[in-house]
């Protein structure tokens, strides 16, 4: 996949900062690695990649990105098996996520050689940042903005594309207590939902901050026409099981395409679990739990990879939630098998593994 004869200029740090943490036990995104990718893009074209030691970067206030908006990222992750082999999991997916968000942002298409090769070097060059211990990996942020500095409302003529990363331990410690939200919309139809846009964070944290003074650790969001069915859970793509099916909604304008979403479909499938890509109604939900055929909620995504849900809060009602063995529970199951796979700890049928 890798083209290993990529040119790529390179500024080595002079004294690495790794001696000053330990990346097998660094709270998530809180330690940035020693170096990191930039490249800008101006005048129609995109500049020369390089790579050089973290740090901050000459901007005004008048960036058009913090005004406008112009700003999308990505999540990844690296992984070191018991040999300390590197890999990355599905990179071309990421890739081709960005992409897409930068289109809808009406942002430069980045090239393949700048994010796929770029993305290869730095993790190459910071591999010692990569933690050891089972559970942790290098989170990988890679990230656009627009960078010219003006206040008219327009699209921006200049953006800077970099790539960062950061030991990240667990973004979750514990089971989740979440609120079905029922007034406030994380996203509507032909809207930027499907994007990683910085802007359906930023909305997402006054909500959340609600629910959090109510005693929920996140909130599910509904549709914005009705809020009768499920579409995200906080900054995850969402799974209900049901009896032995698990079901999540359809990816759309308003749900993130989740690689690791996707990843789940395709490894139970594989495992001949039984799994279906529909629409969650809010009220199927509360009387499959009034019934006991609720099993499991749990959310996905690249940073927490699978956490499960605890508690359930629907208007008035606080519905708890069954707490499957783990040899019974269908999240365990799955995590072990992605995270097995992402480690190099089992077989890949998939062919989604890739050696750095």
């Amino acid at each position: 996949m890798f083209n290993k004869q990529y040119v790529m200029k390179i500024n080595k740090i002079d004294n690495s900062r790794l001696n000053k943490i330990d990346p097998n036990d660094s709270p998530f995104g809180a330690n940035i690695s020693d170096h990191m990718l930039i490249c800008d893009y101006e005048n129609g074209k995109w500049g020369e990649p390089v790579i050089m030691p973290y740090g901050s970067m000459n901007y005004s206030p008048a960036l058009m990105a913090l005004h406008y908006g112009q700003a999308i990222f990505e999540g990844m992750k690296a992984y070191k098996d018991k040999n300390n082999e590197v890999f990355l999991f599905r990179p071309e997916k990421n890739f081709e996520r960005f992409n897409e968000s930068a289109k809808r942002l009406a942002m430069p298409q980045v090239p393949k050689e700048i994010f796929i090769d770029g993305l290869y070097a730095l993790i190459d060059l910071d591999r010692d940042w990569i933690p050891t211990k089972p559970g942790i990996s290098l989170y990988i942020r890679p990230v656009m903005f627009a960078s010219e500095e003006m206040f008219s409302a327009r699209i921006s003529n200049k953006y800077t594309f970099a790539i960062m990363t950061s030991p990240a331990g667990n973004y979750y410690d514990k089971p989740l207590k979440i609120k079905i939200e029922d007034y406030y919309t994380r996203a509507v139809d032909g809207g930027v939902g499907f994007t990683k846009c910085a802007g359906n964070y930023g909305a997402s944290f006054y909500p959340t901050f609600l629910a959090n003074k109510e005693g929920f650790d996140q909130v599910i969001w509904t549709d914005s026409k009705n809020h009768a069915y499920f579409e995200e859970s906080g900054t995850m793509n969402v799974m209900v099981r049901i009896g032995n099916t698990i079901f999540t909604p359809p990816t759309s304008t308003t749900i993130l395409s989740g690689i690791t979403r996707d990843s789940l479909i395709n490894l139970a499938k594989y495992h001949n679990l039984d799994v279906k890509e529909e629409r969650i109604s809010v009220d199927n939900i509360v009387n499959a739990y009034q019934e006991g055929n609720l099993k499991e909620i749990f959310g996905c995504g690249t940073a927490v990879v699978i956490s499960r849900y605890s508690h359930l809060g629907y208007k008035d009602t606080l519905m708890e939630l069954p707490q499957l063995p783990d040899e019974e529970s269908y999240a365990v199951f799955l995590k072990k098998q992605l995270v097995g796979i992402q480690t190099n700890e089992i077989d890949d049928p998939f062919g989604w593994r890739y050696k750095i």
